[in-house]
Order: structure tokens, then C-alpha cells, then sequence
């Protein structure tokens, strides 16, 4: 019995470290730009971790110090918590799935469109509310002002790899006609016509294309890469704690047989 219980709580130790990456993803989540404006996905990351944590440490202390209510706890609790991590990692697969950049003639950036995004994610940046709030955030960067530092001629610019958001956001769409002045600044054409992002855009350096949907597109494509890259650890760690959990399951029921040829011995001697 002693040594299923050290087997169990060594199961619940490892499943404790567990959590750590789960935590740690979340937190990662919140230092990248996109999800630092928009904070959608990383706490639901960082609470699942943080209960994931308490759990296992629940069912550590209570098969080290041999308490049956605690280790029903954690086994109850560990498999509500293990079937919400694979919703959020389905779900995360399912809402990212989408979302690839457009190519352009003569352009090494690519440009992104809101239709090419989950209709999910979509609706995120949709309200004018939580748009204002999210542009807010992302002007408030020096996201497009590195550009204009950088890149000094037109052909330097459009050879270079931008950032889905700098992309949708610092500039013009590239079916708009502007003429390049420089990355931040561009000469309209005479018809601005072609998409209402070409009305939209503005030379203020506080406003550039940050009320173009190109701009909520390159928002939504730097979600799909983090969330997606969050995903690789949350399926890792996932298949880890399934794995750990099933060997708790099957060290729990050897300790309750333990227990029951303890006492049927105990009935006879």
C-alpha cells in the first residue's frame, strides 16, 4: 500500500510540473502585441494551469500523507479538468484552422483579408467598441514608427517581410494605388474607389490604416500564429497529463485491492 501511495504521489508531482507550461504559455500569451490588446485566449490558459496545479498538488499531499478523501478529489477533479483542456485546445485548433496571407505582385509582405478568418474571430474585433479599445493599444506602439526608420526607398519596403500587423495596419492596401513616400506616408490616388480601405487610410501617425478592416485582418492573422503555437504546448502537455493521470488511476485501484486482501487476511488470521 506504501508503495502505490509513493507511486501516486510521485504520478501527482510530475502532473504538478504539469501545469507549469500550461501557466507558462498563458503568460507568454500576454507579452505578444496582438494578444496583449485584445487578452481573449491567455486567461482562460493561465486558470486552467493554475487549477491544474492546485489539483495535482491536492492529490500529492494526499497520497503522501495516505488521505482517501483528497485522492478521490484529485482524481474526480484532474478528469474535469483534463476533458476542459482538450475543448479549449480543440477549440483553439478549430477558430485558428483559417487564415492565411494573400500574395501580392512585387511585394515580399503579404496582406490579409477579414474573410479569410474564422467567422469567431471575426466578430472579436467587430464592435466598434472593443475595436476602439484594441486600436487604442496597437497606435500606441512604435509598431509602424520603426518602419519609416528602417526602410528608407520603396523597393527596400516592399522587399521586405512585415508583420501581419504592420501589414494591415502602417500602410495603404496594396490594391489602393498609393504611391510610397515612405512606409507611414503616400500619396493618394485620384480614385480611391477600389475597397473602403483605401478611403480609410490616413497620413496622421496616429491614424494610418488603424479603422481598416486590412488592419483588424493583421491583427487576427498574429492571433492565429500565437494561439497556434500556444496550441503545440497546450497538446504536448496535454498528452503528458493524460498519460499521468491514467497511471494515477491504475496505482489508485492497486492500492484499493491492496486494501482488500489487507482485510481478508486480517478476516482469517
Amino acid at each position: 500500500m506504501a508503495l502505490s501511495n509513493n507511486v501516486i504521489g510521485v504520478i501527482n508531482f510530475v502532473a504538478v510540473l504539469l501545469s507549469i507550461p500550461i501557466i507558462g504559455a498563458g503568460i507568454w500569451l500576454t507579452t505578444e502585441p496582438a494578444d496583449y490588446c485584445v487578452k481573449i485566449l491567455q486567461w482562460p490558459i493561465i486558470i486552467l494551469g493554475v487549477l491544474i496545479f492546485l489539483v495535482a498538488l491536492a492529490g500529492f499531499v494526499g497520497a503522501f500523507w495516505r488521505i482517501p478523501s483528497l485522492l478521490i478529489f484529485y482524481l474526480i477533479a484532474m478528469l474535469a479538468l483534463i476533458v476542459l483542456l482538450v475543448c479549449l485546445v480543440v477549440f483553439t485548433y478549430a477558430v485558428t484552422l483559417r487564415g492565411h496571407g494573400n500574395i501580392e505582385p512585387n511585394r515580399s509582405y503579404l496582406e490579409y483579408r477579414m474573410d479569410d478568418f474564422s467567422i469567431w474571430l471575426r466578430r472579436r474585433v467587430r464592435s466598434s467598441n472593443k475595436w476602439d479599445r484594441i486600436r487604442s493599444c496597437l497606435s500606441s506602439s512604435n509598431t509602424c514608427a520603426e518602419l519609416d526608420q528602417r526602410y528608407r526607398t520603396a523597393q527596400d519596403f516592399f522587399n521586405a517581410h512585415l508583420t501581419p500587423i504592420q501589414s494591415g495596419c502602417c500602410k495603404p492596401p496594396t490594391k489602393c494605388g498609393y504611391t510610397f513616400v515612405n512606409p507611414t506616408y503616400w500619396i493618394s490616388p485620384i480614385n480611391t474607389a477600389e475597397d473602403m480601405d483605401c478611403m480609410k487610410w490616413s497620413n496622421d501617425q496616429t491614424q494610418l490604416c488603424y479603422n481598416c478592416d486590412s488592419c483588424k485582418a493583421g491583427l487576427l492573422a498574429t492571433l492565429r500564429v500565437e494561439w497556434r503555437r500556444a496550441n503545440v504546448i497546450l497538446i504536448i502537455t496535454l498528452v503528458a497529463l493524460i498519460a499521468v493521470y491514467l497511471v494515477g488511476c491504475f496505482a489508485f485501484r492497486n492500492t484499493k485491492i491492496e486494501e482488500l486482501f489487507r482485510k481478508y487476511k486480517q478476516g482469517y488470521s
